[in-house]
């Protein structure tokens, strides 16, 4: 039987698209075939060869342009010259470990912590955001005592044996282990509740009981606050503060994954979680935080850290290096001084009025939701039913790319939640080509 992921199949080239493909990209794609690893995936039935980036926009081998609605990699935008300006100079005068001491990682460190909850007072730096969140595991580990982890159906929380043992988006061939839990997502579009934030909550409380029945001792939970791979549950804002309540009693702590929802990204906060007014006890980020450069941290609050740290030595050859921490810097300064979380908000919010409207038109719209510039666009075959359209949702994205050159994804348990996810730098000017290649790849789908 081949196994599928959720969350590295669903949007994807297989070889039964080589077919279609024109000569050169076809040539790609074999090479690809012959000298790589069978786990990589390409994103698209007609792969995108891409060469350079600015902004928001990509270009490709051909010279054509695009708009990049998913990327939050580069999250001020590609090729930002004031991180190319920061990391230049520093390579240009020394890249090294953390075992010497150097001025970049304390000085970002002190930035860093100061956007942070006061509690939270601590930081240390990898490369990867599956290194900070099985860093973070080991630590709520030691903290707690315990083995077990609560994660959502649907989450992704990285690569490695740790991380990957806690992400069930990664598919059928993964297998969880006994340590892990699963609680359904707090979907305010398909949960019938008046009190979201109670219901997530009973979720948690029924996984630890379980725990607690079979003999797992419970160390924490671990969630993305927009929970973006079960398809971006943004609202209400504050139905998290329930769940890590029970969290608290029970003797865990809340892991926040920030690396996509921080850093400006969701408008009403710096950190995704703040939108709900909760303290983590650990905060991990990785991918936007170097604007492409290889770098990843975990905030924590010293006293559950020390649980780990005044044990057990932590090193990591390139995490914190220089160069990575010159990148960071250069991110935050922009982030800070380009106001990126107010216009986050602000344009975000525009994109979200426009988005809704097209429900008018298009019955196969479900639901528009979001915060900042982070929103989910549901597609289902009757609102009425809420049935997902995976289907649609899938042609949908083709077309986005081959006719009006949009690039996006999609998301949740049933793949059919467009995952609009800009770099910071897209403008309120780029709304008319998202929404009208939105408008018009639905009218040309029929739907």
């Amino acid at each position: 039987m081949v196994t599928r992921s959720t969350i590295m199949d669903t949007n994807s080239f297989r070889e039964e698209h080589a077919a279609a493909l024109d000569a050169d990209t076809r040539k790609l794609t074999d090479k690809r075939a012959q000298l790589l690893g069978e786990s990589y995936r390409l994103f698209y039935r007609n792969p995108v060869h891409l060469v350079k980036g600015q902004g928001q926009y990509l270009w490709d081998a051909a010279g054509n342009k695009y708009l990049d609605v998913y990327n939050n990699v580069a999250s001020i935008g590609h090729c930002h010259p004031a991180v190319i300006e920061a990391v230049n100079a520093q390579m240009q005068m020394l890249n090294t470990h953390t075992r010497y001491l150097h001025e970049n990682i304390l000085d970002y460190s002190e930035a860093l912590l100061a956007t942070a909850p006061a509690e939270i007072d601590r930081a240390m730096y990898m490369c990867t955001g599956s290194e900070a969140n099985d860093l973070a595991i080991r630590i709520a580990r030691s903290f707690s005592g315990g083995t077990g982890i609560i994660v959502s159906q649907e989450a992704y929380h990285g690569t490695s044996d740790l991380t990957s043992g806690c992400s069930p988006a990664l598919g059928s061939g993964q297998a969880l282990p006994a340590t892990t839990r699963l609680v359904p997502a707090p979907d305010q579009y398909r949960v019938a509740t008046d009190d979201l934030g109670e219901w997530f909550a009973k979720q948690i409380q029924q996984q630890i009981d379980d725990m607690n029945a079979k003999g797992i001792k419970f160390a924490g939970f671990l969630a993305d606050s927009i929970f973006s791979s079960d398809g971006v549950m943004p609202n209400p804002v504050g139905y998290l503060q329930k769940a890590v309540d029970v969290v608290h009693a029970n003797g865990g702590i809340f892991i926040a994954d920030e690396v996509q929802p921080g850093f400006a990204r969701t408008g009403d906060s710096f950190w995704g979680f703040g939108r709900h007014g909760v303290v983590p006890d650990i905060i991990t980020t990785g991918k936007p935080m170097g604007n492409g450069i290889p770098v990843s941290g975990l905030l924590a609050k010293s006293h559950v850290l020390a649980a780990f740290s005044d044990h057990i030595p932590y090193f990591n050859t390139f995490g914190g290096n220089p160069v990575a921490m010159a990148a960071a810097q250069a991110v935050l300064k922009v982030i800070q001084e380009e106001q990126l979380q107010a216009h986050s908000k602000k344009v975000g919010a525009q994109l979200q009025a426009e988005l809704s409207k097209l429900m008018d038109r298009h019955p196969r719209i479900g639901d528009v939701r979001g915060a900042g510039l982070f929103i989910g666009f549901e597609l289902v075959t009757d609102r009425d039913t809420k049935q997902p359209d995976k289907a649609l949702a899938l042609n949908l994205i083709e077309e986005l790319r081959n006719t009006h050159r949009v690039l996006t994804s999609v998301a949740g348990p049933y793949g059919n939640v467009l995952k609009l996810r800009p770099p910071l730098a897209f403008q309120a000017s780029d709304i008319d080509w998202l929404v009208g290649a939105l408008d018009q790849s639905l009218s040309k789908l029929g739907a």
